[in-house]
């Protein structure tokens, strides 16, 4: 047995003690304070007794998502077919590089994620390094409030047809992101401004944003970025990246779907 099963294992075992005690004795009598301190005491002084066991279960916890984590993405790979058309080609997507390239990357994303941020420069690259690219981009704001606005403007920024220029250019700003440098970007860009802010209000986008939630959680996606590569008219055989992918990466990937 190795030490990270051992870890969780006695993790779990004092867990499970420390409840199944303080569940016998409070279906016995009511735990009062003092006893309550006790019980924690004696938690407490085995674990600085045995700080090894701290160490164990956390190496446990961790096995025990790394394989959680490992059987998802396997379901998604085994499923994601069955969502080929509203990952490929869902109507009103924003895509770049070529709009009829034979080749799609899907990448769902979050401007405050710092591993999309790196694809930034990842995915422009492909772009003009593979003439017969298309790259859709599926906003997933999982970070808060200002993702939420920046994911807003960039769906409006569609409609007026500098998605790409907007978007990236939030992406390699390089500070952090507010409402003023979002708004301030969108001006840099081009965009107006007073027609962005009523189209990020507008039933449209919100449609467009629960569409891209409810996809992700069909597809079981824990994290951004996270990045599909098929053929465009693909209805199967379409590859599932859970997370940021290099040059070098990214080009099997392509070059896979050329050959």
């Amino acid at each position: 047995m190795n030490r990270l099963t051992k870890f969780s294992i006695a993790t779990s075992i004092i867990a499970l003690n420390t409840a199944s005690y303080a569940a016998t004795a409070t279906a016995a009598a009511p735990v009062s304070p003092a006893e309550q301190t006790k019980i924690e005491q004696v938690v407490h002084n085995y674990l600085i007794s045995h700080p090894e066991v701290l160490m164990e279960s956390m190496q446990a916890l961790q096995q025990k998502q790394y394989q959680e984590a490992e059987k998802t993405i396997k379901e998604t790979q085994k499923n994601v077919g069955a969502f080929s058309a509203a990952l490929l080609r869902q109507a009103n997507d924003p895509v770049a590089g070529n709009r009829n390239g034979k080749v799609t990357i899907v990448e769902f994303f979050d401007y405050q994620c710092p591993h999309c941020v790196s694809m930034a420069p990842v995915i422009e690259s492909a772009m003009k390094a593979n003439p017969e690219l298309r790259v859709v981009f599926k906003e997933l704001p999982i970070r808060g409030p200002a993702s939420e606005l920046a994911a807003r403007a960039a769906i409006a920024a569609n409609k007026q047809g500098k998605y790409y220029e907007f978007s990236h250019s939030l992406l390699v700003l390089n500070k952090p992101l507010t409402e003023e440098v979002i708004f301030t970007t969108a001006k840099n860009t081009g965009l107006n401004v007073d027609q962005l802010k009523k189209d990020m209000n507008d039933k449209s986008t919100s449609a467009q944003l629960e569409a891209n939630r409810k996809l992700a959680q069909d597809l079981k996606l824990f994290g951004t970025p996270a990045i599909f590569i098929a053929k465009t008219n693909a209805t199967s055989n379409i590859t599932y990246v859970p997370g940021q992918m290099n040059d070098e990466q990214i080009k099997q990937a392509i070059d896979k779907e050329t050959h």
